[in-house]
């Protein structure tokens, strides 16, 4: 079960938002929601890959630190 999504949400540092489950452009001017389907589903696909990226690396520093091979050559 995924936890669940912000209200809103900043797209990767780009210029796409997600509120109240929406897709947003947004610049200096002004705000435009994301009327094409299928870019609104690019967009969600986007979304979890970052996200399960984001979830990968916080897995991967979690990890215990292991000696790399490198530094073990040698002994």
């Amino acid at each position: 079960m995924s936890a669940p999504m912000p209200r809103s949400a900043r797209l990767a540092q780009s210029p796409v938002v997600l509120h109240e489950g929406r897709w947003w452009l947004v610049g200096d001017a002004g705000s435009v929601p994301v009327a094409d389907p299928s870019f609104a589903t690019v967009l969600d696909d986007f979304a979890e890959a970052v996200a399960a990226a984001d979830r990968a690396v916080a897995d991967l520093r979690a990890r215990p630190s292991e000696p790399s091979a490198s530094r073990t050559r040698g002994r």
